[in-house]
């Protein structure tokens, strides 16, 4: 594609990726396939290409409108569009410049700038979560049923791995070799604890320990996609330098549960490499970060096996693990080894509507998503649901008959 940008901006690092993306575009359509605004709405405007060709206008200096905005507001960022994209164009890395910019240059209404700092300044902060969460159990009975149903339960959960008692099948001491560190995680750590518990639990049995640090919450994924540039990269750099003793102590990996934070997380050195402080910093921690699923399938799990599973599981792939993260297959395979029979699912590759606080921002497109999606999981009557990201999980839960499960719980059932 030829482009024509701004001076201004093609002397910006900015500027410069934002201009190799576009070129790399051939507008040959195979994205709109793929997309699933596109495939609700039917507006080229909503699709891949046409964000594409809308954020290139803004770049060449076009006048932003609202209507401008209201199409790339309405991209889920799930790059679905990327894995069909026979260019390998970097759709996602495109819509953060545009949108960075229309933000800039538009105005929004009250309400959607009250919305917007609240989410911001609520879920990656757990304390004020819970604090909100229970508020809402409380008064749960008497809310609209719109509201009732965003609202989830807090779940217990069990109880950290202690690594000195002796494991029940060996006769010494559990002090592991290998470290990994955990980003504990914001919505998760408050909702469903038990997923880093399982974790640990698991590594545990793998000969893996598994350190917390509870100081870093969230990733900065919430900032970043709702355009406050400034507040992701103070995030990052209080993650990096809250992280970095243990870099130097050694850790194996940084283990992140949630696949949308894995997505994030590997994208620190890309979000830095232009901070001559912070770029070779943030490299190692997006070289050391590992969705919890890389680390599981390199593990030999057929030795702590159990005969006993027999529950049927569909598996919900989120948009950030197998388009993101490009791991799709991967926990597919996890699941089948330790025992569990997978259902097959019609649209795999399609968003479920969640993508972090789209489904609070655009209910209705969310809603329409979250129907054809439990459509296709619960099809095949599976007994279990498993995804791989909290927000997947929330989404799903508000809606599903069925129990809706991180698959690492799933694992530790089948071999702990």
């Amino acid at each position: 594609m030829q482009t024509n940008l701004l001076n201004n901006l093609l002397t910006t690092p900015q500027g410069q990726e934002a201009n190799s993306i576009l070129r790399s575009c051939v507008h040959c359509g195979f994205c709109t396939a793929t997309c699933p605004t596109y495939q609700l709405l039917g507006d080229e405007l909503d699709s891949p290409r046409g964000r594409i060709y809308l954020i290139k206008q803004v770049l060449e200096g076009e006048p932003v409108t609202d209507k401008t905005r209201s199409h790339l507001d309405r991209c889920l960022t799930c790059r679905s569009c990327e894995t069909t994209c026979p260019s390998g164009v970097k759709y996602g890395r495109l819509i953060d410049v545009g949108r960075d910019l229309v933000e800039k240059q538009t105005s929004r209404s009250l309400t959607e700038r009250f919305v917007r700092l609240a989410l911001r300044k609520i879920i990656p902060y757990p304390k004020r979560f819970k604090f909100l969460l229970s508020l809402g159990n409380i008064f749960k009975p008497v809310l609209p049923k719109v509201l009732k149903d965003k609202i989830p339960e807090i779940e217990p959960a069990g109880k950290w791995p202690d690594i000195n008692l002796p494991n029940n099948n060996h006769n010494h001491n559990h002090n592991h070799h290998r470290k990994m560190l955990i980003l504990s995680g914001c919505v998760q750590q408050t909702t469903h604890a038990q997923t880093n518990v399982s974790t640990a639990n698991v590594l545990n049995k793998l000969g893996i320990e598994l350190i917390q640090q509870n100081e870093i919450k969230c990733c900065g994924a919430v900032s970043h996609h709702l355009s406050a540039s400034d507040e992701t990269i103070k995030t990052i750099k209080h993650n990096i330098d809250s992280w970095w003793h243990h870099v130097n102590n050694g850790i194996d990996a940084i283990i992140v549960t949630a696949s949308g934070c894995s997505v994030m997380v590997k994208d620190y050195a890309h979000l830095l490499a232009n901070d001559e402080n912070y770029s070779l910093k943030a490299k190692r921690i997006s070289e050391l970060a590992k969705d919890i699923s890389e680390i599981i399938a390199t593990e030999d799990l057929q030795k702590n096996k159990s005969d006993k599973i027999k529950a049927t599981v569909s598996f919900h792939s989120p948009c950030t693990l197998q388009h993101g993260l490009q791991l799709n297959g991967v926990v597919e395979k996890i699941l089948t080894d330790v025992g569990y029979k997978l259902t097959q699912v019609n649209d795999a590759h399609l968003c479920c509507g969640s993508a972090g606080t789209y489904s609070i921002l655009q209910a209705k497109l969310s809603k329409k998503l979250l129907i054809n999606k439990l459509s296709a999981l619960q099809k095949n009557r599976p007994d279990i649901i498993a995804t791989a990201n909290i927000g997947c999980q929330m989404h799903l839960s508000t809606k599903s008959d069925k129990p809706v499960k991180h698959w690492i719980e799933l694992v530790e059932m089948a071999i702990c």
